[in-house]
């Protein structure tokens, strides 16, 4: 069984923030287009593992065989490793991974491993310190040590994710590709999203990757493209991947969406752009709703899926 929406689009990705906290800062971070102002320190209103584990089950009955675990920082959470195990059992499942700023990674990517995560996203948007802790307040000696523990742990794969900021980080970009070639790992540079993130600091830092993109076609062996992702196109350089992601202005990026998105406090959000056509899921399960009427909520939530940009 695949969802299809009212646009043609199958439904195969589950992102699933399992908490809105975070022990970094970054000031480009879209939250999963959550309104909940700045990550969160403190005690969060947070679903139960045993809740996380049967929405996944619910998606995955009903077609969804990729599902993302993300937060806030989802390692945060004490109770990760049960809410991994509890998904990765669930039959059907292709895929399960996890977006991270690995800054707790490296004690914890082994049982992650031995729990069925299959592969991670790390945040990683420089590899110059000084930088790095200005733009996360956080130490990077952390999140390197959370790549390398991945990787030893057999996470794969590994892909760093490297949001880039103008006159901040696009000079480290040559860098951040020897460094994937260097682990092993595939390196996404990714455009600044316009998500919680203020009109200023969007003019003053979002970077157009069309001359990136210039480079990698010249310097690419080989190129693909993802279809179910986007279409994002991927560069097969010698010995290293990098792929590109652009925004959601970017009309393709809308017309072939296959993701909906689970926020941190249980509803089923169709479109990361948008707020007010989301589904209460949390509620109804709370109260002791049947299977039936939960998938009955995913049909919902579906039907709710209209391309962002699907005018341009």
């Amino acid at each position: 069984m695949v969802l299809i929406d009212n646009f043609n689009r199958q439904l195969l990705n589950l992102r699933i923030s399992i908490t809105s906290r975070c022990n970094l800062s970054c000031d480009y971070c879209h939250k999963e287009g959550e309104e909940i102002g700045s990550c969160s320190r403190g005690k969060a209103n947070e679903m139960k593992s045993d809740e996380i584990i049967r929405i996944a089950k619910i998606a995955i009955k009903l077609g969804i065989s990729r599902i993302k675990v993300t937060g806030g920082e989802p390692l945060i959470r004490n109770d990760i490793c049960k809410i991994i195990h509890g998904i990765a059992i669930i039959p059907g499942i292709k895929d399960l991974s996890m977006a991270t700023n690995g800054i707790m990674l490296e004690l914890k990517a082994k049982s992650l491993k031995d729990r069925g995560l299959k592969r991670v996203n790390i945040s990683l948007p420089t590899l110059d310190p000084k930088i790095y802790n200005k733009l996360t307040n956080g130490k990077i000696e952390n999140a390197l040590n959370g790549v390398k523990s991945a990787i030893a742990a057999g996470l794969n794969p590994v892909k760093i994710n490297m949001v880039i900021l103008k006159n901040t980080n696009v000079k480290d970009i040559p860098s951040m590709i020897a460094f994937a070639k260097k682990t092993g790992s595939i390196l996404q540079l990714i455009e600044l999203d316009p998500i919680n993130v203020n009109k200023q600091y969007y003019s003053t830092f979002h970077e157009y990757l069309d001359d990136q993109e210039e480079y990698l076609k010249k310097e690419a062996i080989t190129i693909e493209k993802r279809p179910y992702m986007h279409n994002r196109r991927i560069y097969h350089l010698q010995n290293v991947t990098v792929e590109v992601v652009h925004p959601i202005e970017n009309r393709e990026f809308c017309m072939h969406c296959t993701r909906l998105r689970v926020t941190s406090s249980g509803k089923l959000k169709p479109c990361l752009m948008k707020n007010d056509n989301t589904v209460n899921i949390i509620g109804p399960l709370r109260n002791g709703a049947s299977d039936k009427e939960l998938e009955s909520l995913f049909l919902s939530a579906n039907e709710n899926r209209v391309p962002f940009n699907k005018k341009i």
